[in-house]
């Protein structure tokens, strides 16, 4: 099984492009605190590339920024590429398959609006339960 899941801090803006075919890909990069510090007593971090894809790249892009906190779920995928020295390199990325937004809204801003779902395109809409009133009259109903 290949799952992962961080809670981090956006390092930068997130970048929205689309595919030749149309598609939505959103990059941004977390960095996540490790649960001790180092022998300077420093904390140490951890830097992970993010894809978040379709719909879920739309929000990401358009309700977070540089600085926010998110948790996410996906999964690892590992690349080899060639640098322009000519040098073979290894790189990891996260592809996100749900991003909670974890920083909260400022008030009167565009930002993070829970209303919008960041569950992928096509997957079905949380409705909000709505309580209806009744008329207690005191009897027992059994």
């Amino acid at each position: 099984m290949n799952k992962v899941f961080l809670i981090g801090n956006l390092t930068r803006d997130p970048e929205l492009t689309e595919t030749a075919g149309g598609v939505s890909v959103c990059h941004f990069a977390i960095a996540v605190n490790r649960n001790y510090t180092g022998s300077d007593g420093e904390r140490q971090t951890d830097f992970f590339n993010v894809t978040a894809w379709r719909g879920l790249a739309d929000t990401v892009a358009r309700y977070t920024k540089k600085g926010n906190k998110v948790a996410v779920t996906g999964s690892i995928q590992i690349r080899n590429y060639e640098d322009n020295q000519g040098q073979r390199r290894t790189a990891v990325d996260v592809i996100a398959q749900d991003i909670e937004f974890l920083t909260a809204r400022n008030s009167g801003s565009d930002e993070y609006d829970p209303s919008v779902s960041s569950a992928p395109a096509g997957a079905p809409a949380k409705k909000k339960p709505t309580l209806q009133s009744f008329d207690d009259d005191g009897d027992i109903p059994f």
